[in-house]
């Protein structure tokens, strides 16, 4: 039973040390797929961010179960991050226009980690200065900016150069640190006066090194504190629940996923699958493509995450 699992983890590793971390295009990109992680898989894509993109995605519209906030309440939202947030990207805002009546924008980039959205890392970032964070901040004045973020510990990204966790593990917390209060304080100037609420979204478990998402999330509720901005435990919903770190694939089958039987992929046993075999970081089920995209079939573990970053959202328009 365990050769399988391994064979896959080993996959991963290879993929992991060439695409590090997920993302790519605005929320209006189309619906194909970023999933098991290939050396190929990560493309350095440069999409110009696109408010109010058009939502083609393939996914069906879930609820959160949120009340939606009156005409004079819609938020205005962003979303930046790697390829779990490019996965995400359609889902998510599907999610906040339905239930929230939300303004959504997506901008991740595959990949990446925080240094690539800061201003002034130049040519050694994957993401272009018109979608930096400060510079998307300054054109669409959002209410929110949603980060999701896995951590990229394997030196992927030029910018982070090339400090990784499992070399220099103090350097590395040391640098990304540094690197959420730069672009903390980058989005609040950017914002001049009306400065958004920046949302950390928290890391699900990493099943080679659980440590380091612990240490990740940490420093990211850290950073929430010192300014006074959010945390959405995304990770929370993918995690077993008498076990926050501890990698899964499957879960339980939630009621909602019960009733909607494309979310419960194992009926029988009333549990659900979170991860392909051949991907233990991504939540889509579907294969990685060469060109990072938003996932284009339904995938319980990306409407668990969704739905926590939008409650998290939610509860401050109350």
């Amino acid at each position: 039973m365990r050769k399988p699992w391994m064979v896959g983890v080993l996959a991963g590793l290879l993929l992991l040390g060439a695409c590090g971390d997920p993302s790519s295009g605005p929320e209006s990109a189309p619906p194909p797929v970023p999933s098991a992680p290939k050396a190929s898989s990560t493309t350095h894509q440069r999409p110009a961010a696109t408010p109010e993109g058009t939502d083609t995605d393939t996914e069906a519209k879930p609820s959160t179960g949120t009340k939606a906030p009156a005409q004079h309440a819609r938020p205005t939202v962003l979303y930046l991050g790697d390829s779990l947030a490019m996965e995400n990207q359609k889902v998510l805002g599907s999610l906040m226009r339905d239930e929230l009546k939300a303004h959504y924008t997506s901008a991740p980039y595959s990949g990446t980690t925080l240094c690539d959205y800061l201003e002034g890392t130049g040519e050694d970032s994957l993401v272009p200065p018109k979608d930096k964070a400060a510079a998307l901040v300054r054109t669409l004045r959002p209410d929110f900016v949603v980060l999701q973020f896995w951590g990229n510990a394997w030196g992927y990204t030029p910018c982070m150069d090339g400090i990784t966790y499992d070399k220099a593990r103090d350097k590395y917390l040391t640098r990304y640190t540094a690197d959420a209060r730069r672009l903390t304080d980058q989005i609040a100037g950017a914002a001049g006066g009306g400065r958004p609420r920046v949302v950390w979204v928290l890391q699900g478990p990493d099943p080679i090194t659980p440590d380091r998402v612990r240490r990740v999330n940490a420093l990211y509720e850290r950073q929430a504190a010192a300014s006074g901005d959010l945390l959405a435990d995304a990770g929370k919903a993918v995690s077993p629940a008498s076990a926050r770190y501890t990698w899964t694939q499957y879960l339980p089958c939630t009621t909602y996923e019960r009733e909607h039987t494309p979310y419960c992929t194992q009926p029988g046993s009333s549990r659900t699958a979170l991860h392909r075999d051949d991907d233990y970081l991504h939540f889509c089920m579907a294969p990685t493509t060469s060109t990072p995209k938003p996932c284009p079939v339904r995938s319980p573990g990306i409407l668990r995450i969704t739905r926590a970053i939008t409650r998290a959202v939610a509860a401050q328009l109350d």
